[in-house]
């Protein structure tokens, strides 16, 4: 199948050639003013063979987008992909690869132990009744479990 190339990156990427899960430098961004924005694509699930159910994904999305900022400052965001097998990481003026990966292991850590979701409410949260914290946590467990291999991007 012949692919058109496209103005995004993710778009580009052979998705059938990957691995997940992993952790990847998608793409990184200089400003007029020198700062740098590195964005990482954070892989849960095998693209086209599976996906996060919604619920435990938007669940998974509050904890680490919270949690995620007491072990960094440099986190700009850290959003769900739409087709549900990941979620992007952007961080300001950080390149440490090594660094981001424990970054990530302690707020998945810290995930597994939670009692609540943040901002689960009508007031903060676009669509409330969709929540799933013990799904939420049970995607960070197999996550963590797979730590090992989160830099193996493409299989074999």
């Amino acid at each position: 199948m012949q692919k058109e190339k496209t103005n995004v990156e993710s778009f580009d990427l052979d998705h059938t050639k990957v691995k997940a899960p992993y952790v990847r430098l998608a793409g990184v961004k200089t400003g007029q003013n020198g700062d740098e924005v590195y964005k990482y694509d954070i892989r849960f699930k095998q693209p086209n063979k599976e996906h996060m159910d919604m619920p435990a994904l938007h669940s998974l999305e509050h904890l680490s987008a919270d949690i995620i900022r007491n072990y960094s400052d440099h986190i700009v965001d850290f959003s769900p992909m739409g087709c549900q097998t990941g979620f992007y990481v952007s961080l300001i003026n950080h390149n440490d690869y090594e660094e981001l990966l424990t970054i990530l292991e302690k707020t998945f850590i810290d995930v597994t132990k939670a009692t609540a979701v943040p901002a689960c409410n009508e007031v903060q949260c676009g669509w409330a009744a969709s929540h799933n914290l013990e799904g939420a946590q049970s995607l960070a467990e197999e996550f963590l479990a797979k730590r090992d291999e989160w830099h193996i991007v493409f299989g074999e």
